[in-house]
């Protein structure tokens, strides 16, 4: 039994590079399935934060799995104890959690999926979140009807044309998460702020956004654009908040190109 094996990271399987996943708010790990397998050159782990009864159980998962896997000494040197580089791909929350990780220099590369900086923003700046009342009233419901909730949620997730197209059906079945769980990542959204950070984040990063996104609207993917470091943004138009979905073959080809690309260290 690995070192690993009583942590919460899942194991995929073991290749010289590893991605670590983090899924978006309410969604199951298994969302991601699709895209692992066409990148089987990587070992694949994920933290599974759906059972948190808290954020800070949460936040603490994820740091948890990243120093567990790169055994961090108290000098704040690290030894890898993986193979090849560390990559982290979230989506939306995990986005968030992975640009948190990334600011305190632990990863090697991001892949981040309808990704901010900031979910929840003043009037000013709805181009780039939403409205905190917003949030507040989702965290109210969920204590009254959460299947509704996560429902509205999906919805809203896609496009009128993305919704008929049945894009919906591509989604693991909703419920997997606890109610704590649900109210602490939502509460995560309200309140963690990688903004300042930003400029700190000098490792290669890849930004995937769709253009018509109403959880975390373009122009979040556009503001991360201009003031990471080493950003790149990939834009899908007309895609909502899953730009993955049904384009995992393509973006699996993209992934690659971009992390074998010289120039983009």
């Amino acid at each position: 039994m690995s070192a690993l094996d009583n942590s919460p990271l899942q194991i995929e399987q073991e290749t010289s590079g590893t991605i670590l996943w983090l899924t978006g708010w309410s969604m199951p790990d298994a969302v991601f399935d699709h895209l692992r397998l066409l990148l089987p050159e990587f070992r694949h782990m994920s933290v599974d934060y759906s059972a948190a009864d808290s954020p800070e159980e949460m936040l603490c998962l994820t740091e948890t799995a990243v120093r567990d896997m790169l055994c961090i000494e108290e000098s704040s040197s690290r030894e890898r104890v993986l193979h090849g580089p560390l990559l982290i791909s979230g989506w939306s929350l995990g986005g968030l959690l992975a640009l948190r990780l990334a600011a305190k220099g632990y990863v090697d590369g991001l892949v981040l999926f309808g990704a901010t900086a900031r979910f929840t923003r003043p009037k000013e700046e709805l181009d780039r979140g939403i409205a905190d009342a917003y949030v507040r009233q989702m965290i109210k419901g969920i204590l009254k009807d959460r299947h509704e909730v996560e429902a509205n949620f999906r919805q809203r997730m896609f496009t009128e044309h993305e919704w008929k197209a049945g894009l919906a059906e591509c989604l693991p079945p909703m419920g997997s998460w606890t109610t704590q769980a649900l109210i602490a990542g939502l509460q995560i959204l309200r309140r963690e702020e990688c903004l300042s950070q930003l400029p700190n984040i000098d490792c290669p990063v890849l930004l995937i956004h769709g253009t018509e996104d109403r959880i975390c609207p373009y122009g979040a993917g556009l503001e991360l654009t201009a003031h990471l470091p080493q950003a790149e943004l990939i834009t899908f138009i007309g895609c909502g908040h899953a730009p993955f979905l049904e384009k995992e073959v393509h973006i699996a080809d993209e992934w690659r190109r971009w992390w074998h690309d010289p120039w983009k260290k």
